[in-house]
């Protein structure tokens, strides 16, 4: 997996995670929701009593339509006390009740009681006389339509900027995060000769440095990063369902990184797929194959599959199954093979090369070649490429006939029919 391929995938994980975590953080920032009129916000309110913000804002709203929908003309809102609080102030409109003004609502606002009723009476006179003069002047569709505009109009002055910020903070962190990889590069090519603990500080530092920006840019948007960190907490189970996979593989990664099962450049065999490893990142490991495919293990795979590492050791030993008549001088045949193997370029004197018996056949002894070489796979296939040709060359130049099983059943059935006397006539074979 490249390098924009991980990050692709943490900017999903990080979008899930906003999907998920965002309302719930959104919610304890700021616990106050919008009265709207005509899809024009005219102020905000807090949770009073038994009912939450929103469920306050919307009564707001539905008095103010009730008032709109009304013949009657509407005189000014008057601001009057609470029967059950002094410390209230009630905003009414025809008589009508519309909305109290709280010493929690003063405190939001950073006033008292008396001076913000008198600014959300004004603003509710003059709310309510531009909508009756828009209703009169247009049909009620037309409003409809304008106030969903001016609704998204609305969102978009405050996310926008937000967004672009997030957008902005994002891009500097991202820049930030490759910069400082490509120097961790060029730095532990000549500090660290180590290239799977160069590889491990490296991606960590990477994603430490977007988890930075990602916080920030949480903050950009107007979230707080704790109520955010207790969103989080509040929607694991949901995010574990959905990211199960990728944070299995993202913990197997960072364990395979430390435990070292396997180092970049090993020539490893898992399942079906052998060859060398080229990466190991957080997500899957990349393997190059001998016929030069690149592979993408999932680590989760690795972590737990059998995987056999063919380069963990120097050495490696590799041998060849050699058939051989009875007819010849056993234990000559077999020094002359040991020689011929000891002089065969790739082939270490230590441990000891052996040749030994395996079975008896009908017409052959079956003997194996067992010898070490370097561990990678080229020079094994090399080896055994030239041990073969050494010994081929080495019985030749001794006279040993190699193994034709054909011409020695030949030669068996012409000893036989020698032995008694059978002759052949006209194809025929006949005794005598």
């Amino acid at each position: 997996m490249n390098a924009s391929r991980a990050r692709r995938l943490f900017l999903l994980a990080a979008l899930l995670a906003a999907i998920v975590i965002v309302p719930a953080a959104r919610a304890q920032e700021d616990d106050r929701a919008p009265v709207r009129l005509d899809g024009r916000t005219l102020f905000r309110v807090g949770p009073s009593g038994e009912l939450d913000a929103a469920a306050r804002a919307r009564r707001v709203e539905l008095r103010l339509e009730a008032l709109l929908d009304s013949p009657e003309v509407i005189n000014p809102a008057v601001v009057e006390l609470a029967e059950t609080d002094t410390d209230e102030r009630l905003i009414t409109v025809n008589a009508a009740p519309i909305v109290t003004v709280t010493a929690a609502d003063a405190d939001e606002n950073l006033t008292s009681v008396e001076e913000l009723a008198d600014r959300w009476a004004g603003v509710i006179d003059d709310a309510l006389i531009d909508a009756r003069a828009r209703r009169s002047a247009r049909p009620e569709v037309l409003v409809v339509i304008e106030a969903a505009f001016v609704r998204l109009a609305e969102s978009a002055r405050t996310v926008l900027p937000r967004a672009l910020a997030t957008f902005l903070i994002l891009a500097l962190f991202g820049l930030i995060a490759w910069l400082v990889r490509g120097l961790l590069t060029r730095l532990f090519a000549i500090v660290i000769q180590d290239r799977t603990t160069e590889n491990l500080i490296r991606q960590i530092v990477y994603y430490a440095i977007w988890v930075l920006g990602f916080i920030i840019a949480v903050n950009a948007l107007g979230f707080d990063p704790q109520a955010l960190a207790t969103g989080l907490g509040l929607s694991s189970l949901a995010l574990g369902f959905a990211l199960k996979d990728i944070l299995s593989n993202f913990v197997s990664g960072l364990l395979i990184l430390v435990m070292r099962p396997f180092e970049l450049g090993d020539e490893i065999v898992v399942g079906d797929t052998e060859g060398s490893v080229e990466g190991i990142d957080l997500r899957a490991t990349q393997i190059r194959t001998y016929d030069g495919r690149i592979v993408l293990v999932p680590n989760a795979e690795l972590f737990t599959l059998r995987v056999t590492n063919n380069t963990a050791t120097p050495t490696r030993r590799g041998s060849l199954v050699f058939p051989l008549g009875y007819d010849n001088d056993l234990p000559r045949v077999m020094e002359i093979m040991k020689q011929a193997i000891a002089e065969t370029p790739g082939v270490l004197t230590k441990p000891p090369n052996t040749i030994i018996v395996r079975e008896f056949t009908d017409a052959d002894i079956i003997l194996e070649l067992r010898f070490w070489t370097e561990s990678t796979r080229r020079d094994f296939l090399d080896a055994a490429s030239h041990v073969a040709q050494s010994v081929v060359a080495a019985l030749k130049r001794e006279g040993i006939p190699l193994p034709e099983a054909d011409l020695r059943y030949l030669q068996w059935w012409d000893d036989y029919r020698r032995e008694r006397g059978i002759v052949v006539d006209g194809g025929r074979s006949v005794g005598q």
